[in-house]
């Protein structure tokens, strides 16, 4: 019997699929449930698994886009399974040829005549050929001036690699970039800045978090629960931070969805973290822990990436300074972090070594007013300085479930 496998719906919006690798060959033997392929929709890449046993035929190719219910492959359920052989195991990408060699371009030469005794000197300590220079004397005889201002080759390429590779974008990159130029275009972006004493922070991270990775089974206690609780309690302060566009009506939200951006394998994923106004501090580094390995591991779905009423995006991890992030639409607001430095600052009217975050927050000016932006970000800035009474209740013991 001849098994007809159609691309599933990965979501309710999502018409076409790309084929973005073929885990088994054409004519190999799969098992249920074998991970066959892996598929690019516009916001995530899923496994395609198989539907029953048997012998495979491809029915697409790497790299083409396919609509939601189409044949991608033909599986034999009659044939059998060859006698000592396993499932097949994924296909090694195969490696691309190297380009031609480009042939290096020959020497200049020149028209030249025999150069004069001082020329041939200075010729000789500039280490320059005769045969390039062109001579000016008569009958192209290389004169004095001639040598004089006589140029050393620079030499020509001659066998080092000038190769290039033309790749298609995977369908999600392309539409993250789509999405990027949108915000650009259709929305007005402007960004604020503060920075940030991340000292009372690290005391309170130094003092417990031992502590609360044993008691949570191996979740750390990070900066991102202490960002997250302080974004969250900023977005009751300043609901319009919390709100997008619809046409001409604002949608208004009394919940917090924040998107956490992160990096994998098919680039920037941005899963979301539901209800974090509800969540304790271990509940958001254990859910940040569980989408980031997800991201990491090609797992996010359709759903980890769905809704979202804030981002926060962590440039830091990489070396930033300082960002202006894009709004992730149809979101009106970002919070960039950025990394830590020790940097001299004022306190008390004297001078101290304090390790300091820039934070940066892009907003949409369309619905967000300044005195909302600069309120939110100086909220956020005010928690993360002082996180034992505002995101703590004055009892770490009990915020942090110890």
């Amino acid at each position: 019997m001849i098994l007809e496998m159609k691309v599933p719906s990965p979501g309710e919006s999502i018409k076409e699929v790309e084929i973005a690798t073929w885990l088994v060959k054409d004519g190999d033997y799969v098992e249920k449930d074998q991970a066959i392929a892996e598929v690019d929709s516009d916001k995530a890449t899923l496994e395609l698994p198989a539907e029953a046993s048997g012998i495979i035929t491809l029915k697409a190719e790497e790299g083409d886009a396919v609509a939601v219910g189409a044949v991608v492959c033909h599986i034999d359920t009659a044939a059998a399974k060859p006698a000592g052989s396993a499932a097949a195991a994924p296909v090694a990408e195969a490696p691309k040829a190297a380009p031609a060699p480009v042939a290096a371009a020959p020497a200049a030469t020149y028209a030249s005549g025999t150069p004069s005794p001082a020329a041939r000197k200075i010729l000789d300590e500039k280490n320059i050929a005769p045969a390039t220079v062109t001579g000016t004397g008569k009958d192209g005889r290389i004169t004095k001036d001639d040598a004089v201002n006589a140029v050393p080759s620079m030499g020509t390429p001659t066998g080092g690699s000038r190769g290039q590779e033309r790749s298609k974008l995977s369908m999600l990159r392309r539409k993250v970039a789509e999405r990027l130029v949108a915000a650009k275009n259709e929305t007005a972006m402007l960004t604020t800045f503060n920075e940030v004493n991340m000292t009372p922070i690290n005391i309170i991270r130094n003092q417990y978090k031992d502590e609360f990775k044993a008691k949570h089974g191996g979740v750390g206690l990070g900066y991102m629960s202490f960002f997250t609780k302080a974004v969250t309690r900023a977005l009751k302060l300043y609901p319009d931070v919390n709100s997008m566009m619809d046409g001409d009506y604002k949608i208004a939200y009394d919940f917090c969805d924040i998107s956490i951006a992160v990096s994998g394998p098919k680039g920037l994923m941005v899963p979301v973290v539901r209800n974090a106004e509800n969540l304790t501090f271990r509940g958001v580094e254990a859910d940040i822990k569980r989408l980031a390995i997800r991201a990491r591991d090609g797992q996010i779905t359709v759903d980890d990436m769905t809704g979202g009423t804030f981002t926060i995006t962590n440039g830091g991890v990489f070396g930033s300074m300082l960002s202006t992030p894009i709004i992730n639409p149809p979101q009106s607001g970002i919070l960039g972090m950025h990394n830590i430095i020790e940097r001299p600052i004022a306190v008390n009217g004297k001078v101290e070594i304090h390790p300091m975050m820039y934070v940066a927050l892009s907003y949409d000016h369309r619905i967000i007013d300044g005195r909302e932006s600069v309120g939110f970000l100086v909220a956020v800035k005010e928690a993360l300085e002082n996180p034992m009474e505002l995101l703590l209740d004055n009892n770490p013991k009990r915020a942090f479930e110890l």
